[in-house]
């Protein structure tokens, strides 16, 4: 109680007694400690309750019952009741809560509501007004790889090199409960590229149902590990799926992207032209693309996922080019690629896939497959490429695989027993075997890795992976044509904040 309430008790209580406003009796003054004990103790359940933690009730003093008090709320119950609205927690809890940006309205509010300063997540801190209103976060992540290949018939194959898959520093925030924003550059390999950067709105339907608008430059939301950051992939590539099919943009647009949410799954819409660094001397390239996941089981052990996505693209005078040469067996080894060879006069391309999988406790799964058809001028047949990947993983240190229910992706994990407070952090052995196939084209080339790995998560946002990758290609262009095959051997260390 402050002083001027305990000032102002004190008053009411002289005023209501006239004999008291002469001399208080120790009767009259243990009532008002009392009182104020009464207000302290709801006082502290109510901070408890905004802070999400249970604290010790004070001992009562005699002859006064206890402060009636609620429970308080955890932060992430399952079932959280935010104003008038109750929801079902949309990330899972092996997940470390999301930044600003990823919130949905009810975390925002939820945070807003609590009126801290900070809170830490992963990393680095979140802060907040102290009218709740603002959140900021700064964020980044640090990818550095070497990597190895050796056991090629070619000995321009059999090379080590190292690289920084990504070095990112970026900052995310939102106004209040709707309006959030997201902005982060890259500086890898010596140059400055703008990732993601966009503005953004949310808002609710109806409980359980859940939207949000995206403006800007955009990932894309393709694929199971297409739609998972780099710096969250179970593997240090992704697989063939994600790298093979897809607009020939690449993974960033410019443009729009609407999203619903309810309980088990999501649904997306995107719209957009090139990327942002993209050719103004000609119209954009045009891409459309969707994706929705089900999650038709969700427990708090196990996880069911369905996916499918699709996209189709009208090319630029200026995109024509469909040559590719895709990482089969490391990405900082330029000579081991698959190709398709030089390939021009492309008009538009067409792409779709399909994902299956999900986890049962510390193991998980996921098949994804996908075709991609490119148009041609001229005519000349269709160009048709097809990817397909089974992947798995378990944890033996039995902590759930980071799975994100709420965008069908993989997430930072939530380490149980981080090394910092002297546990093992969570140990991932992980398998995968993927297949490309360019040989629609007659200097179209085809090729296949299996890979074994494992990943150290020493807390939630550091982790050491190693990969051993057996590769066979057979490529019919370029320097390194006919069968081929051999071994890479990858390391990497990541940080996330």
């Amino acid at each position: 109680m402050t002083p001027i309430r305990t000032a102002t008790a004190l008053v009411a209580l002289l005023a209501t007694t006239p004999a008291l406003a002469q001399t208080p009796t120790n009767d009259d003054l243990a009532t008002l400690v009392r009182q104020q004990a009464a207000e302290i103790a709801a006082l502290r359940a109510r901070l408890d309750r905004l802070e999400g933690t249970a604290a010790a009730a004070p001992a009562p003093i005699a002859a006064t019952p206890p402060a009636r008090t609620t429970p308080p709320v955890p932060q992430l119950a399952q079932n959280d009741t935010i104003g008038r609205d109750t929801v079902t927690r949309p990330f899972a809890p092996q997940l470390v809560p999301p930044g600003p940006a990823e919130r949905d309205v009810a975390q925002a509010r939820q945070a807003n509501a609590a009126g801290v300063t900070t809170e830490w997540g992963a990393g680095l801190p979140v802060f907040h007004s102290a009218d709740g209103i603002y959140t900021f976060k700064p964020r980044g992540r640090i990818l550095t790889d070497v990597s190895s290949t050796l056991g090629s018939r070619y000995d321009g194959r059999n090379i080590t090199t190292t690289g920084m898959r990504a070095l990112r520093l970026g900052l995310e925030g939102g106004v209040g409960t709707h309006f959030f924003y997201q902005f982060e550059s890259d500086f890898s390999e010596n140059e400055v590229d703008i990732v993601t950067a966009f503005i953004g709105w949310r808002n609710r339907i109806r409980p359980g149902l859940d939207y949000d608008l995206r403006a800007g430059h955009l990932f894309n939301d393709r694929s199971f590990e297409g739609s998972t950051g780099s710096d969250s992939t179970p593997f240090m590539e992704r697989t063939v799926v994600s790298t093979a099919i897809i607009p020939q943009r690449g993974f960033y647009g410019v443009g729009i992207m609407p999203r619903l949410f309810w309980k088990t799954g999501h649904a997306s819409l995107t719209l957009t032209g090139d990327r942002i660094d993209g050719n103004q001397a000609t119209n954009d390239s045009r891409t459309v693309l969707a994706r929705a996941h089900w999650n038709p089981i969700k427990s708090d052990d196990s996880v069911l996922h369905i996916g499918a996505w699709g996209f189709d693209e009208a090319l630029s005078s200026a995109a024509t080019t469909l040559t590719r040469n895709t990482v089969i067996g490391g990405r900082f080894n330029g000579a081991l690629r698959v190709s398709t060879g030089a390939l021009l006069g492309g008009r538009s391309t067409t792409g779709y896939g399909a994902e299956l999988g999900g986890y049962v406790g510390p193991v998980w799964v996921m098949a994804e497959a996908g075709e991609r058809r490119a148009r041609l001028t001229g005519g000349r047949p269709d160009f048709l490429s097809k990817a397909w990947s089974l992947s798995g993983g378990w944890f033996v240190t039995g902590d759930l695989p980071p799975y994100n229910p709420r965008l069908g992706s993989f997430g930072q994990p939530r380490v149980l027993k981080p090394i910092f407070e002297g546990g093992p952090g969570a140990i991932e052995l992980t398998a995968r075997y993927e297949n490309l196939d360019y040989t629609s084209l007659l200097t179209g080339g085809r090729g296949w890795a299996a890979t074994a790995g494992v990943n150290w998560y020493l807390n939630s946002f550091t982790r050491l992976q190693f990969n051993w990758v057996h590769w066979d290609t057979d490529n019919r262009a370029g320097a390194f044509t006919g069968p081929d095959s051999g071994e890479t051997i990858g390391t990497r260390i990541a940080v996330t904040f």
